[in-house]
């Protein structure tokens, strides 16, 4: 295999500070993760696993690693990466996939988080890990992750996480418990664009931005200058429409100077329909976007980098559009992480180890992902790695050709 392939992967890591004594070192840091990797890529679930695949494709390893002393045991890998620093190993993950996502103008990164339920150590009183990602609909990549001990500590994790990122252009998604007036001044102040899930936990905010759409955007009452988009979608036996409304009138709010770049509140009605069943849901947002209409020159439509005076702007539509992306999140990331990464399943407790093999699997995934000839789920594309060691480099060395 090429070590030298442009993706830089092994490279990436080259740096990161291996936190065994001298006296300990019986295997590089890089044979420990370059071997972890490759087992996580075809199928590894574990330390044992990893071990044992390891000791399967020792043969092919030694064409380019220097092993004098073989495959490390699966205490060696446990103990490694329990105690590898979670955020330099982050550090490195970040620098590699900056080499392979596309940092585009207007690109969706949305952030959401996920429980590793099976991490959670009662017996030593400590709590499941909860992984912050950030998720790039373009790519279809993790650009990065932090933990926090649990689900409430996303807010002191999302700015962490946010200073480690390259926002600029970008148009960031959170739900309910990121919509922070901090975070909203971090994203503005890096460059880029907000998209926050408004509910109960800004009181006065939402009271007040839920009475503007109730009683002062009605039909009857057009004071309030407003942009519209709907969209129809059917499938799986089921009808969804969503029916956005959003007016860039937000002078009246008192404490508008409190959120940095404030531009738009949206207002987004979902109506689901399955057999007989019909369901609704309201849900609002903030936003440093400014709602337009489309221009009528070419009927084209403006997009969220079209930039202005007064901020950015984007069409109704394009706001639709970010808004359902951010959803993306849950099929394109933590779907695929239960069901062919079993993510939920794993009995890693002890250290840092839960964290870091999260982000192997997250690691893996978006290798997985980038192999975009080879049109076979996520699953299959691990078993493909097991099979083939020429398929395992092509997915290592990002050489994107079919199987």
């Amino acid at each position: 295999m090429d070590v030298n392939a442009p993706c830089g992967l092994l490279r990436a890591f080259a740096q990161l500070e291996d936190p065994r004594m001298n006296r300990t070192k019986h295997h590089p840091l890089e044979n420990i993760l370059t071997i972890a990797i490759c087992a996580v890529l075809c199928g590894a679930d574990g330390w044992v696993d990893i071990a044992e695949f390891g000791r399967g494709k020792k043969d092919w390893f030694t064409t380019f690693l220097h092993m004098p002393k073989g495959i490390p045991s699966h205490d060696t890998f446990g103990r490694v990466f329990a105690a590898l620093n979670p955020l330099a190993f982050e550090t490195c993950f970040i620098a590699w996939i900056n080499t392979l996502a596309v940092a585009t103008e207007g690109r969706l990164i949305a952030i959401d988080g996920k429980t590793l339920r099976r991490s959670l150590d009662i017996a030593n009183g400590k709590a499941a890990i909860h992984m912050v990602s950030a998720w790039c609909a373009a790519n279809h990549m993790v650009l990065g992750q932090l933990a926090t001990d649990d689900q409430s500590n996303e807010i002191t994790a999302i700015p962490e996480l946010l200073k480690l990122l390259d926002i600029r252009g970008a148009v960031i998604t959170i739900d309910a418990m990121g919509c922070q007036k901090d975070i909203a001044e971090q994203i503005v102040d890096q460059g880029g664009d907000y998209i926050l899930h408004l509910k109960g936990n800004q009181g006065t905010l939402h009271q007040e931005t839920v009475q503007l759409f109730e009683e002062c955007l009605t039909d009857d009452c057009r004071g309030i200058a407003t942009r519209q988009a709907r969209t129809t979608n059917k499938g799986h036996g089921r009808i969804e429409q969503r029916h956005l409304v959003a007016t860039n009138d937000v002078g009246w709010f008192a404490e508008r100077g409190k959120w940095k770049g404030l531009r738009s509140l949206i207002r987004v009605q979902c109506q689901r329909t399955i057999g007989d069943k019909t369901t609704h849901e309201t849900h609002y947002f903030i936003s440093s976007l400014r709602v337009v209409n489309p221009r009528k020159a070419g009927k084209t439509v403006e997009t969220a980098t079209t930039t202005k005076a007064d901020g950015k702007t984007v069409s109704a539509a394009k706001l639709l559009e970010y808004i359902r992306g951010h959803w993306g999140v849950e099929n394109g990331l933590h779907w695929c992480l239960d069901i062919a990464f079993a993510d939920d399943d794993r009995r890693i407790r002890m250290g840092h180890a839960a964290e870091n093999f999260a982000r192997l699997a997250r690691l893996a995934l978006n290798l997985l992902k980038a192999q975009t000839n080879h049109k076979v789920g996520i699953k299959l594309k691990r078993k493909c790695c097991g099979w083939s060691n020429d398929y395992l480099a092509r997915v290592l060395t990002q050489q994107n050709t079919g199987i």
